[in-house]
């Protein structure tokens, strides 16, 4: 594979990373289950029950474990050959896919932001327009 297609590769493979690391740390579809493991992160007595259960909460730790699904799945393999762009391949596409997330996040922020500041212009106005009325 030449350096432009394997270029290519690394950002579009790290989009489904990105989408599956947020969707189960941070969407509503999957709150119940990391409610539970964020109780089994903070309160189990064993170090490394506690570890685990925090790489499902987190989703810089839980891309990692995508990663490496994506790379079984698709082969891919980052500037050499053999195992070595496996492991360039694995970090590029972490830190790729982290960029995403990081830009949906602020995205999402921007969005909320504009959502509420437009609810407090409607509720300022409906005010506005009951004190006219009387």
């Amino acid at each position: 594979m030449d350096l432009t297609t394997q270029i290519l590769w690394l950002f579009t493979l790290a989009i489904p990373i990105a989408c599956v690391s947020w969707t189960v740390t941070h969407e509503e579809v999957f709150r119940e289950p990391r409610e539970w493991c964020v109780n089994h992160s903070q309160n189990d007595k064993k170090l490394l029950k506690r570890k685990f259960f925090y790489l499902f909460t987190c989703e810089y730790c839980f891309s990692h474990y995508i990663t490496l699904f994506f790379l079984f799945f698709s082969d891919f393999k980052l500037l050499l050959t053999d195992w070595r762009g496996y492991i360039i391949a694995g970090f590029a596409l972490v830190f790729v896919a982290n960029i995403y997330m990081s830009f949906f996040a602020l995205l999402r922020q921007a969005i909320k932001k504009e959502k509420v500041e437009i609810k407090k212009i409607e509720t300022d106005t409906n005010e506005v327009q009951e004190q006219q009325k009387t």
